[in-house]
C-alpha cells in the first residue's frame, strides 16, 4: 500500500481550489521544488523550458540514467510497461496522480467537493481535465489489475487533445486498438476491458510511486523501449550536457568499429591509446562545435 495518507498527514497537505482532496498548495510546491531553476505555473509546478524538453526527447533513457545515479537519483527509472508505440519516445511535463483502494466514507468527501466546485466527478476525468500542453498524465493505479483502469480510446483522445503528448500509468488501459489510432504514446502495465472501479481518485500533483520510481510533479518524463525515467528539472541541463559528450564519444567509437579494422577491447571500456586519444579529443571539439553552431549555442 502506498503512503499517501502518512504523507498528507506528516506535510499537512491542503484541500487546494482545484477540489482535489490531497495536493501541494503553491507555497508547498515551491518547497518541495525548491531548486527548479526555471519558471513556474500558476500552482507552482515547475516549467522546464520546451526547448529543453525537445532535446530530452533526442536522448535515451540510458543516457540520462548515468548522470542522475552519479547525483544521488537512485529510483529515477521505471520499467516493467507495455508500450502503446514501442519506436516513439514519450517526453513532457509530468502531472501526477495518485489512486487508492475505494472506499465509501473517502468517496463521499471527494464527490461531494467535486460537486461543489463544478468538477468531474469520474475519476480519470479528474485527471484528465486539468493537463494542458505539453503534459504527461504520471499515473500511480497500484498496478495491473481488473479496474485499475486510466480510460479507453474516448478519453484517450481527450488527453492527447490537451497535451498532444501522452500518459505513463502504473495500471491498465482499455480500448488498445482505439487508443492505437490516436497519435499518442502510452506505457502502461496491461491491457484490459474493464472500466475503472474499486479504487479512487485522492491525489494530484504530489510526489507519487511508479514501478519503483518517484515522479515528482513538473519532472521531465523521457519514456522509450527501455522504460521511463524521471528527471527533476534542475538536472535536466546537467543531463543534457553530459549526453552531448556521450553521443559524441559513441558516434566515434561506432564509426571506428563498423570498419573491422580496430578490436572491440581497443576502443571500448579500456583507456585509449595516446594516439586514439588525441584523434578523438580533436574530434569532440569539432563535433561539439558542430552541434553547439546547430542549436543556435555559442
Amino acid at each position: 500500500m502506498k503512503t499517501l495518507i502518512t504523507f498528507a498527514i506528516c506535510f499537512g497537505l491542503a484541500i487546494p481550489a482545484s477540489g482535489q482532496l490531497f495536493s501541494l498548495t503553491r507555497e508547498q510546491m515551491i518547497e518541495f521544488t525548491k531548486q527548479n531553476p526555471y519558471e513556474r505555473f500558476p500552482d507552482g509546478r515547475p516549467k522546464v523550458p520546451l526547448n529543453l524538453i525537445e532535446r530530452v526527447a533526442e536522448l535515451s533513457v540510458e543516457e540520462a540514467w548515468g548522470i542522475l545515479r552519479g547525483k544521488g537519483y537512485m529510483r529515477q527509472y521505471a520499467d516493467g510497461f507495455d508500450i502503446l508505440k514501442p519506436g516513439q519516445r514519450l517526453v513532457g511535463r509530468a502531472v501526477t496522480a495518485q489512486y487508492l483502494p475505494h472506499r465509501p466514507d473517502l468517496e463521499e468527501v471527494v464527490n461531494a467537493d467535486a460537486e461543489k466546485k463544478g468538477i468531474a466527478r469520474g475519476n480519470t476525468q479528474k485527471v484528465i481535465d486539468v493537463l494542458i500542453r505539453d503534459d504527461v498524465a504520471v499515473v500511480d493505479l497500484m498496478g495491473a489489475y481488473p479496474g485499475h483502469n486510466f480510460g479507453g480510446d474516448n478519453l484517450h483522445s481527450a488527453l492527447w487533445g490537451q497535451t498532444r503528448r501522452g500518459a505513463i500509468v502504473d495500471g491498465t488501459i482499455r480500448d488498445l486498438q482505439g487508443t492505437f489510432d490516436l497519435p499518442l504514446n502510452i506505457f502502461y502495465k496491461q491491457a484490459h476491458p474493464s472500466a475503472v472501479s474499486g479504487v479512487l481518485m485522492v491525489g494530484l500533483n504530489i510526489p507519487v510511486e511508479i514501478s519503483g520510481a518517484i515522479a515528482m510533479p513538473g519532472d521531465v518524463v523521457l519514456g522509450d523501449r527501455e522504460g521511463v525515467i524521471f528527471i527533476p528539472p534542475h538536472l535536466v541541463e546537467a543531463v543534457l550536457e553530459n549526453a552531448d559528450h556521450i553521443h559524441i564519444k559513441d558516434e566515434w567509437t561506432k564509426a571506428k568499429l563498423i570498419t573491422g579494422e580496430h578490436r572491440a577491447s581497443t576502443l571500448y571500456g579500456a583507456p585509449l591509446t595516446p594516439e586514439l586519444q588525441k584523434e578523438f579529443d580533436a574530434f569532440e571539439t569539432k563535433r561539439l562545435k558542430e552541434i553547439k553552431a546547430a542549436r543556435g549555442e555559442k
